[in-house]
C-alpha cells in the first residue's frame, strides 16, 4: 500500500515523488512520478508502482557506478524512453545530489541530463537517444485519420505524415489548423489497439504557428493515458524529423502542448550536427 507523506509517497520504503516537468508560467506541465533508490525494483514491481501513481509515466533510477540504470513504465506498460519523466528525474537529482550533468543508463542505450535548482524550480536539459524517421505508410495514415475523426483534407501539406524516433517511435500527423488541433478526440480503446499494432508510443497531432514554433497534442493510448500534456520524446522525434529530411535547419523550436487540456507547457528544444544524432529537450520542473 502506498503511505501519503507530504508530496512524497512510501512504497517498500521507497521515496515517490511527484514532479510536473515542461511547466509554463508557474503552472501546467505533465506529471511524472519519479522514484530514486538504492536499487532497481523488478519489473513487475515498477510496473504496480506505475500504475498505482496513475501518470503517464513514472522513471525509476538508481546509481551504478557513474550512471544511473533508468527505466520507464507507463500505467500498463515499460516505455523505452519517456522525455517528460527524465526531465522531472533531472529536477530530482539535482534536488538530492545538486547541480551537474548526470548519465542516465537506458534499456536500450545512454543518455545524459543536465539538471538544475533555481527559486525552487528545477531546470533540465535533456540529450535524446539518437533520430531516426521515416515516411509513414499510406493505410497507416488512413487508419489514423479515422481513429482520430480527420479527414485526408485536414492534413498540412507543407509538411509530411511520418514515423519518428527519438528514442521512442511516434507518428506525426501535421493539421492545417489549430481549430483542427483543439478538436481532436478518440476512443481509447481503438486508440491502443492502432498503436500497438503499429508499435506507435503515441501520436502526435501538431499545428505549425511560425517557422520554429509548435503546438501539439499527444494521444498515448499505448500506455492507457488519453493523452499527454507534454511530450518530450514526442519533441525530440519531432525535431530529429524536421533537420533530418532538412525541413528545418539547425537551431532552437518552441513546442506547446497541453493548453487544450488546461496543462498548458512549454518544450524547449535545440537541435545541431549531422542527421540522426541526439537533440536537446529542456524545460522547467515544479514539485506537485
Amino acid at each position: 500500500m502506498l503511505d501519503i507523506v507530504g508530496s512524497t509517497q512510501v512504497w517498500n520504503n521507497m521515496n515517490i515523488q511527484r514532479i510536473a516537468a515542461f511547466v509554463m508560467d508557474g503552472r501546467g506541465g505533465n506529471p511524472a512520478g519519479v522514484v530514486v533508490a538504492a536499487q532497481l525494483p523488478s519489473e513487475a514491481e515498477m510496473l504496480r508502482i506505475a500504475h498505482e501513481v496513475g501518470y503517464s509515466e513514472t522513471a525509476f533510477a538508481a546509481r551504478n557506478a557513474d550512471v544511473w540504470e533508468t527505466r520507464y513504465f507507463s500505467p500498463e506498460s515499460e516505455v523505452p524512453f519517456c522525455g517528460h519523466a527524465t526531465i522531472a528525474l533531472g529536477a530530482a537529482l539535482a534536488g538530492e545530489h545538486g547541480d551537474g550533468t548526470y548519465e542516465l543508463a537506458l534499456r536500450d542505450g545512454r543518455i545524459s541530463v543536465d539538471a538544475r535548482i533555481q527559486d525552487g524550480r528545477g531546470y533540465s536539459v535533456l540529450r535524446s537517444p539518437r533520430t531516426r524517421s521515416e515516411a509513414a505508410p499510406g493505410d497507416m495514415i488512413a487508419q489514423a485519420l479515422w481513429v482520430f475523426g480527420y479527414a485526408d483534407g485536414d492534413l498540412d501539406r507543407d509538411l509530411p505524415v511520418m514515423l519518428a524516433n527519438g528514442g521512442s517511435q511516434h507518428l506525426i500527423v501535421p493539421l492545417r489548423t489549430r481549430g483542427l488541433l483543439a478538436r481532436m478526440s478518440y476512443d481509447l480503446d481503438q486508440g491502443r489497439v492502432f498503436m500497438r499494432r503499429h508499435g506507435l508510443v503515441t501520436v502526435a497531432f501538431i499545428w505549425r504557428e511560425a517557422e520554429r514554433v509548435f503546438h501539439a497534442r499527444n494521444a498515448f493510448a499505448s500506455g492507457g493515458v488519453l493523452e499527454d500534456p507534454a511530450t518530450g520524446a514526442a519533441a525530440a522525434a519531432l525535431a530529429g524529423m524536421l533537420r533530418d529530411h532538412d525541413l528545418l535547419s539547425d537551431g532552437d523550436l518552441t513546442i506547446y502542448q497541453g493548453e487544450d487540456m488546461g496543462r498548458p507547457s512549454r518544450i524547449d528544444v535545440s537541435f545541431a550536427g549531422p542527421a540522426g544524432s541526439s537533440v536537446s529537450v529542456g524545460g522547467v520542473s515544479a514539485r506537485i
